[in-house]
């Protein structure tokens, strides 16, 4: 059973209204892999009355305004996606498909949807219930950040949409402690991942330098990004402030990690794993053609690539399910009518990093001063692929498990750092789980460039390529790895592009066609490079590519376009 959308469905239930309406960018897609979906689901099973309004149509106040007025709260998110990246790509040419809109045409999904749907709910009712913020695009966008699209440095998104509040991260406590406030009259800002605007600044807080300097001067933007971003782990943050002109924005400390038991919990919820027939009538989505059969296994990374956003959103502690947990999950999926015995994906953001982390930040937090993989594994992060191993060899035995593919990347530097575990996961995934490509994201091969991203090096890639291949020599199969790269992220060249090919064509032996254009999403460090051109560990000026054309030619090259425009035109 689905929660309402339509008031139809809530007069079906009995109720005069709901007590919290969700807002969505995305359809109404039931899934554990929808954050709105699964926000509400929480909410519901608390004894809330919940409604969601998807992709409302923005020229009619009609629509935002079906269900009525919610009792306790709003709560709006843009998407899976920030909606300037669903609606563009990194030239700034608009996207003519989206994988979460009905029917796949990309006109439902406005720009800063977030702004935008904050605004069609004060103008459809006065003097509203408070309206919180929520969602990737809020998340990233909380205190001060450049834009790309405007080239500006913009203020937090929470006074730019007018909202009351914004729930930063993974929400899932944070939710259920601002309904209880709510619920009971009773101030929600001392709850942890909430930001809030405020004409006083706490006692407590750790003021980082205000909009106005970081807009005015590098350095100081430089600064206020770095307090901002180590100050994202929930043993070690301090609440922090930035003004923005007369106001304070206070970001309090993140969420506390949830325990297994809390996330094995939220995963057995009753997900339909469809859309809304209301939504479903307009069109399929995409997005559900690789979702609806995948098992979430773990969540956030210690990978930190410094292009990702993960590590702000997620956090830089893995937490993983139960064995048991992820087992019961593909039961349940299995004894769907129409499911075919395919588990399209087993995993979290990065495949392998199920089942382990390091001790010393579970009970003292992440480390300011070093990365757990970069520039290479910590020595304290005891990498073991056994409990990947355990679960992988149970789920493809399971009754109806015709096949458990791992769709998602893997960080090879791990499987190589692994003396014990790493070659046999490598031959698990060769024999059982991989679709005839198994994805990785060297992302490029310049040592410059390369640690500026934050990545290992490709010497890291080679072994694991060799070995790799050798298995399925030995196993007799035809399966090839997939590479991820990017061009034009801050302080690659032309000449480095060059480089890259002549990598990617003389020792990987391919032509390769997945590559990316770099685009400055908000709140990570290549974005504040691309903005300050500027090196925020060294100091250090960088070259940054910001002419469109140059940027394509980055990629032509790799992909090897440049190089037949130029045999079209001498042929």
């Amino acid at each position: 059973m689905f929660l309402p959308t339509t008031k139809e469905e809530l007069n079906a239930l009995g109720w005069e209204k709901a007590d919290v309406i969700l807002i969505n960018g995305d359809s109404y897609i039931d899934s554990p892999y929808s954050g709105i979906a699964l926000l509400g689901r929480i909410l519901e099973k608390a004894g809330y009355k919940v409604g969601i309004i998807a992709q409302p149509d923005t020229n009619n106040l009609n629509d935002i305004s079906r269900l009525g007025e919610p009792a306790l709260f709003w709560g709006v998110s843009a998407g899976a996606v920030d909606s300037m990246v669903s609606n563009y790509t990194a030239l700034k040419k608009p996207r003519s498909r989206d994988d979460f809109t009905p029917g796949g045409i990309n006109n439902r999904r406005p720009d800063r949807a977030s702004i935008v749907y904050t605004n069609l709910i004060r103008r459809a009712f006065k003097n509203t219930k408070p309206i919180l913020l929520g969602g990737i695009e809020a998340s990233l966008r909380r205190i001060s950040h450049y834009d790309y699209w405007t080239d500006k440095i913009r203020g937090s998104i929470l006074l730019d949409a007018k909202a009351d509040y914004l729930l930063y991260g993974m929400a899932d406590k944070s939710i259920l402690q601002f309904a209880e406030a709510l619920k009971n009259g009773q101030s929600p800002q001392n709850i942890r991942g909430l930001v809030f605007a405020s004409h006083e600044l706490p006692e407590n807080a750790l003021v980082i330098p205000s909009l106005e300097e970081v807009r005015s001067d590098q350095k100081q933007f430089i600064k206020a990004f770095r307090i901002f971003y180590e100050n994202c782990d929930p043993i070690t943050a301090h609440r922090i402030a930035q003004k923005h002109d007369e106001r304070y924005i206070i970001q309090n400390p993140p969420a506390k990690t949830l325990s297994q038991q809390e996330l094995d919990e939220i995963y057995s919820l009753p997900f339909t794993r469809e859309q809304h027939p209301y939504y479903e009538a307009q069109g399929p989505v995409k997005a559900l053609e690789t979702t609806r059969f995948s098992v979430v296994t773990h969540r956030g990374c210690y990978g930190e690539c410094n292009f990702c956003a993960i590590a702000v959103h997620e956090g830089r502690t893995v937490q993983w399910r139960s064995e048991k947990s992820i087992l019961a999950e593909i039961e349940t999926i299995s004894k769907l009518p129409d499911f075919k015995g395919i588990i399209t994906d087993l995993s979290g953001p990065t495949a392998n990093m199920y089942g382990f982390e390091c001790s010393k930040k579970l009970a003292q937090g992440a480390c300011k001063d070093k990365r757990c993989l970069y520039p290479k594994p910590c020595l304290m992060l005891k990498i073991d692929h056994q409990p990947s191993l355990s679960l992988l060899d149970k789920a493809r035995k399971i009754p109806g498990i015709k096949k458990v593919f791992v769709a998602s990347g893997i960080r090879y530097d791990m499987i190589l750092h692994d003396p014990g575990c790493g070659k046999s996961y490598t031959r698990e995934l060769c024999n059982y789980h991989v679709s005839g490509q198994l994805k990785v994201a060297p992302e490029h091969d310049s040592p410059k460039v390369l640690q500026l991203m934050g990545k290992p090096g490709k010497e890291l890639l080679l072994q694991f390529k060799r070995d790799f291949d050798q298995i399925n020599r030995d196993t007799g199969k035809k399966q090839y790895l997939s590479y991820y790269f990017i061009a034009a992220h801050p302080g690659c060249t032309i000449k480095d592009m060059q480089g890259l090919k002549t990598f990617a064509n003389e020792e990987l032996h391919i032509a390769p066609e997945q590559t990316q254009i770099f685009t400055p999403t908000p709140s990570t460090w290549s974005t504040l490079m691309y903005a300050t051109e500027t090196n925020p560990f060294t100091g250090e000026h960088i070259f940054v590519e910001k002419d469109p054309n140059q940027k394509q030619r980055q990629k032509d090259i790799l992909t090897q376009k440049e190089q037949k425009k130029t045999w079209t035109k001498h042929s």
